[in-house]
């Protein structure tokens, strides 16, 4: 069994036992949805915490307005 998985060559390894154009994308598509999946949040926080600030900032100046 162990033979099996054995590659005798990098290219051999790369061309996967002639799947590799299947297994390559499935790790391409996969490495592609972990950094999605890590950069997205951050990219998504950034953007509520701006938006956030902006609000606050909006309140005290209508505040300021109001007062005066």
């Amino acid at each position: 069994m162990i033979e099996a998985i054995e590659f005798s060559s990098f290219s051999e390894f790369l061309n996967m036992g002639g799947y590799a154009f299947n297994v390559w994308a499935v790790y391409g598509l996969f490495a592609i949805f972990i950094v999605a999946n890590l950069l997205v949040p951050k990219v998504r926080r950034k953007s509520i915490l701006k938006e956030q600030y902006r609000r606050i900032v909006l309140n005290e100046e209508s505040d300021a307005n109001e007062s005066s």
